[in-house]
């Protein structure tokens, strides 16, 4: 095995090039290979495997943490990986991606030349600057969802998926995401009793479909002016009462229309749009974390019917109450209230 390489399968394996740039993340660089080696042991020596490289257009590469990594120069390949980089609030995206110049011209390249293009979380942002998500759906970290859809106008950008694919390019969401999309190549090279061996193996979740129940969006940027703000702290404080929108304007003085038109355009969306959300977000809370029945949950953020919550739940986080609490139920329940906190 030479550097920055990994050698297996036999004539039919699948040639994977993972594209290694300054400050990538060093563990979405080795976690989709690391994920197909075991894959290769678990389909046998003589199944089709996987021939990885990692590449890039430069001669040294510093990742994520000061990682120095060991790199090959670009070649063809079958499938291109891209992963993803540090991004804060205080990240200049505009000068990051001018200073990947290079890696985007090779994504580009890579693309033409027939190669399916791969990212991973934020790497997302380098697919959209080598003009790879004009007219295609595209996903990424629910966290920076709206900022690529901002920068991408030409992309339908679906912040609820895990894995999005079309016509060639996969885009996948946050981090772990990379494993979501590393069974399915499995499922798809290798099938699927060597996919679902290989993720009983490595302890991972392979029937997720959604990343909404993950979302917090007490972490996303707030939209709005001080109206909309003083409307959803009114809402939120009052998640249990019964949405009456004629007795939401009046306390504020404004006519039903002024309340609809300003928080809309102040925010993208409806006060009961709001309002159905925090209810989501606190039930969750409560699932998670107390004993409450299903019922209780829904009476506590104003649903006395529980089919009608347990709708709007599902639509929400892609999960009916009893089951986002069978996966997401907090360890120290136990030591949880259990009443409202």
């Amino acid at each position: 095995m030479t550097e920055g390489e990994h050698e297996g399968g036999g004539s039919g394996a699948l040639r994977i090039g993972v594209l290694a740039y300054p400050g990538c993340f060093a563990s979405e660089v080795f976690g989709v290979p690391d994920l197909l080696t075991m894959a290769e042991h678990v389909a046998g020596p003589d199944a089709p495997g996987y021939r990885v490289s990692i590449v890039s257009p430069r001669r040294r590469v510093t990742a994520s943490g000061g990682a120095s990594l060991d790199v090959r120069p670009l070649r063809e390949v079958d499938v291109l990986v891209v992963p993803g980089f540090e991004l804060t609030p205080a990240t200049d995206l505009d000068a990051a991606l001018a200073g990947l110049a290079p890696e985007t011209a090779a994504i580009r390249a890579l693309a033409d030349s027939g190669a399916a293009v791969v990212s991973l979380c934020v790497g997302a942002f380098l697919l959209a600057e080598a003009g790879l998500l004009d007219r295609r759906r595209a996903t990424t970290s629910w966290l920076h969802a709206a900022e690529l859809a901002r920068r991408c106008p030409e992309a339908d950008v679906s912040p609820e998926h895990l894995v999005v694919t079309d016509t060639g390019v996969t885009t996948t969401a946050a981090f772990s995401a990379m494993y979501d999309f590393a069974l399915d190549l499995i499922r798809r090279h290798s099938g699927a009793r060597v996919a679902r061996t290989t993720a009983r193996v490595a302890l991972l979740d392979d029937a997720r479909t959604s990343q909404t129940p993950y979302v917090d969006l007490r972490l996303l940027p707030q939209p709005g002016s001080e109206f909309s703000q003083r409307v959803m702290r009114r809402l939120d404080q009052n998640l249990a009462e019964r949405y009456d929108l004629d007795a939401l304007a009046g306390a504020f003085r404004v006519s039903t229309r002024t309340l609809l038109r300003r928080f809309a355009e102040e925010t993208g969306r409806s006060p009961l749009a709001h309002l159905q959300a925090a209810r989501v977000r606190r039930a969750r809370h409560l699932l998670e974390a107390t004993d409450r029945t299903v019922a209780a949950v829904a009476a506590a953020v104003g649903y006395q019917d529980p089919g009608t919550f347990a709708a709007l739940f599902a639509r929400h986080t892609g999960h009916r109450p009893s089951t986002y609490r069978a996966a997401f139920r907090r360890a120290d329940r136990a030591l949880a209230p259990k009443d409202d906190d």
